[in-house]
């Protein structure tokens, strides 16, 4: 589930931001306020998807980040390539690293997040930590720097597994509530920026056909 509470208002398509390409895939670097796929009802089919196959027509999305997360994901070309990178992510031989700001400064600086998260149905698109029917979902992070003035500190999140808002969740659960984040915040953390401060900066993976090691990077917006 993608989409965040509110009227969906995407960016302006301004083109498309390739960090690279070849026959075989598309590296891309996702704005925020855009759905990766098309959503339910008309109001929410432009989605980063739809945009790169427009250009692009043989492109099949791999993976997903949430609508409001900026930063790199990778798209395969045609059916083949699809199914062999659908298999690198389920097998979780690809790495992904994110940067985010969250409210507070941790203790300790760097650890491991064990929760297991499921759909809070009633609250949906909203996820929860729930112990008995959770699925496992593995995030490791560190404390990159504090800023006093502003009681937060950026942190680098690398997550094991990919559950829906795992990140936004697991940062909630330790006390550490990303910006500007509209589903799990409060207003004044809320109110910080008017986008939630999370950006994957960072894609490693094995090239589908020759298994060259590649790894692509994209700097944060803030």
């Amino acid at each position: 589930m993608q989409a965040d509470l509110g009227k969906y208002q995407p960016p302006p398509d301004a083109g498309l931001d390739i960090i690279y390409q070849d026959d075989a895939l598309l590296i891309l670097d996702k704005p925020s306020g855009l759905l990766s796929v098309p959503g339910r009802g008309e109001e929410k089919q432009d989605s980063l998807a739809l945009r790169v196959q427009a250009r692009i027509h043989d492109a099949m999305i791999v993976h997903r980040l949430d609508m409001a997360t900026s930063g790199i994901m990778v798209m395969a070309r045609g059916r083949e390539m699809h199914r062999a990178l659908n298999r690198l992510f389920q097998q979780r031989e690809s790495g992904k690293r994110y940067i985010a700001i969250v409210d507070g400064r941790l203790d300790p600086p760097a650890g491991t997040i064990r929760l297991p998260l499921i759909t809070d149905w009633p609250n949906r698109p909203r996820q929860k930590v729930d112990h008995e029917t959770g699925k496992p979902s593995i995030t490791h992070y560190r404390l990159l720097s504090y800023q006093p003035e502003k009681e937060c500190s950026r942190v680098e999140l690398v997550p094991e597994t990919g559950r829906s808002h795992q990140l936004r969740v697991h940062m909630l659960a330790i006390g550490h509530v990303i910006i500007g984040d509209n589903l799990y915040a409060d207003p004044a953390c809320r109110q910080q920026s008017p986008r939630l401060l999370l950006h994957a900066c960072e894609l490693s993976l094995l090239h589908p056909l020759s298994g060259k090691p590649m790894r692509f990077q994209s700097e944060p917006p803030f």
